[in-house]
């Protein structure tokens, strides 16, 4: 939900910006304009973009170059793009909906009681959309607008800041998407026959976490380690939590073991932080790559990816799970060789190919683990 569903986590697992994955909630800022002008952001609309005016943007994207189909799943190398419609997709980045839809999927499968009729396969298709297209969208978008001054910096090409989409629209988009998710929440727990309506307050509280990720005064991410664990949970645990709820009962083993899970949600969401150091550091954002150096926090990166798949390995090991624990370590191995291969040569160039190559391996390992703790 990651915001539900960010996060789960997301939940994240990414999250991601395919450009930042990111996270948000209640709603305009007082600030906001609801006139129909459009917003531009330049370096030189704040005291702090003053200090820095002087520095050359890194991978200022060409306004006639890009890819539509970048365009369309909202990561870098996008096309430059006027279709309202197409933006606002943008916006949404559907490149970071999968690993909350995957979220969903795994509490569904760790609840032992989805059945494959025609009711569960609805529920579940519901439940989906309101994790991915409606919060994460919400999420990302929320994102996208307190991040617009960062991407003055390190992606002026990006709709808000290039001023393809006015503020009023953003806000708009924002509100349609939160409400979307929480009616979708409701509707959820009443379908389930919930006496409690435990995914409408999951979905709440994600989209809350969402809001305090991004937006003043609290702004989780200015810290590395807070930020990003949030980030984790929204996209790890958020959704397979709503997955299980729907479906059965969540319980405090699997809630403790998903937020511990979620310590690889926050080394995923370190990969997204390597292309923006420059915006990062320049408005005081305290990323890990900004604190401990680029060398240094691509190895907190692939230890928190490792070491906890590892750690849960062998938590199902002890749990007399041998063949589970076996089959998460053997998906555990492609991503340290795409580890090598990828991310440690050059976490910014290379930080797609590896995410596209590794994850797949990380979310197949959440499934078995949640069909493990089924059984």
């Amino acid at each position: 939900m990651a915001s539900v569903l960010n996060t789960v986590p997301s939940a994240r697992f990414s999250n991601p910006n395919a450009s930042r994955v990111r996270t948000h909630s209640v709603l305009a800022p007082i600030s906001v304009s609801f006139s129909r002008r459009r917003f531009t952001v330049r370096a030189a609309e704040t005291d702090t973009n003053e200090e820095i005016k002087s520095q050359a943007a890194p991978d200022k994207a060409p306004a006639s170059g890009g890819s539509s189909f970048n365009q369309l799943l909202g990561i870098k190398g996008a096309s430059q793009e006027t279709n309202k419609w197409k933006i606002r997709l943008q916006l949404t980045k559907p490149v970071t909906w999968p690993p909350l839809v995957w979220g969903v999927v795994c509490g569904a499968a760790a609840s032992g009681n989805f059945h494959w009729n025609l009711e569960d396969v609805a529920k579940s298709i519901l439940c989906m959309s309101m994790s991915g297209p409606f919060l994460t969208g919400y999420t990302q978008t929320l994102n996208d607008w307190y991040d617009r001054e960062i991407d003055a910096i390190n992606e002026p090409y990006r709709p808000i800041p290039s001023g393809a989409i006015s503020e009023n629209e953003v806000i708009t988009q924002i509100w349609v998407l939160l409400l979307g998710g929480l009616v979708s929440a409701g509707i959820l727990d009443v379908w389930a026959g919930h006496d409690f309506p435990i995914v409408f307050y999951l979905a709440l509280g994600g989209s809350l976490l969402s809001y305090i990720y991004s937006a003043p005064p609290l702004k989780l991410k200015q810290n590395g380690w807070i930020g990003n664990f949030a980030l984790g949970a929204s996209y790890i645990s958020l959704p397979w939590w709503a997955g299980q709820a729907l479906f059965g009962t969540l319980t405090p083993d699997i809630i403790v073991l998903t937020l511990l899970y979620s310590i690889a949600g926050l080394g995923i969401a370190i990969v997204n932080d390597f292309k923006s150091v420059e915006g990062d550091r320049a408005l005081g954002l305290q990323s890990l790559p900004v604190a401990f150096g680029s060398e240094t926090a691509k190895w907190i990166c692939v230890g928190a990816i490792d070491i906890t798949q590892l750690s849960i390995a062998g938590y199902l090991l002890g749990a007399g799970k041998p063949y589970y624990a076996l089959t998460l370590v053997a998906l555990i191995a492609p991503q340290v060789f795409f580890q090598f291969k990828y991310f440690l040569k050059d976490p910014v160039k290379y930080d797609v190919k590896y995410q596209a190559s590794a994850q797949p391996f990380l979310v197949l390992g959440l499934l078995v683990t949640a069909l493990a703790t089924s059984h």
